[in-house]
């Protein structure tokens, strides 16, 4: 089935659709938003395909003019949907990352990019050799009725290129965003370093996404945000 498209916010060309912070609980998420950023981020909801939970925080900028920041965690008594053995989104299934925030705290570990037509962007990327994953549909119901997008994810989790290699998305008839609150914290920057740039930088050409620059280095996505409280750097 093709997946729907917004009409409220119709997607032409690909573009930074919200980052993902992963917290080993989604009270860790929003404690580490308030004492970090200086704000409260919004409600969420639960996602019975993965058996995880959000909260959204709205850093939008003409740059970014949808862009979001989602806190997710693994719901503690959630009981995945997706097929046994499936790994869940954003490698959060993953022992290291696990491990990684359970001690370090809270962590930008990716960013997800919207985009106009997912399984011609799937395409694209398989044409350079690179398995961007399924093309999923979810779901999640929200006070004004269900929130439904296309998403695509590997059966193994993985993220791919450390986090740099965005996961796409396809929205339906509405945008989280679209009832989101200013929240005083807008996306200032996003940098991409990865010590395969080259491979990097031909995948974001064919996906037609040239929001950031991939430079060659440690591997590494940073955003700059706008905060209350100044400028601040969050990254993988």
């Amino acid at each position: 089935m093709q997946p729907p498209h917004s009409t409220a916010a119709p997607v032409t060309t690909p573009t930074l659709d919200h980052l993902v912070v992963m917290a080993a609980s989604l009270e860790e998420g929003v404690a580490w938003c308030e004492a970090t950023l200086g704000v409260t981020p919004g409600p969420g909801g639960e996602h019975p395909l993965m058996g995880t939970h959000n909260r959204l925080l709205k850093i939008a900028t003409a740059d970014f003019p949808t862009a979001y920041l989602e806190i997710i965690a693994i719901h503690p008594v959630a009981t995945p949907s997706i097929p046994t053995g499936a790994r869940r989104w954003f490698d959060m299934d993953d022992p290291a990352l696990r491990t990684r925030i359970a001690q370090q705290g809270p962590t930008l570990v990716h960013a997800v990019v919207s985009v106009p037509d997912i399984h011609a962007s799937v395409a694209a990327l398989a044409a350079q050799g690179l398995d961007r994953g399924e093309v999923l549909q979810a779901s999640r119901p929200t006070a004004r009725g269900l929130l439904q997008w296309h998403i695509t994810v590997r059966p193994d989790g993985q993220r791919l290129f450390d986090g740099c290699l965005p996961t796409l998305i396809q929205w339906g008839p509405t945008h989280p965003t679209d009832h989101m609150l200013t929240s005083g914290v807008t996306l200032h920057r996003l940098r991409v370093q990865h010590p395969q740039a080259d491979t990097l930088r031909a995948a974001y050409l064919r996906l037609g996404w040239t929001a950031p620059a991939v430079d060659a280095g440690a591997p590494q996505l940073s955003a700059i945000l706008q905060t209350p409280r100044g400028l601040f750097e969050i990254h993988t």
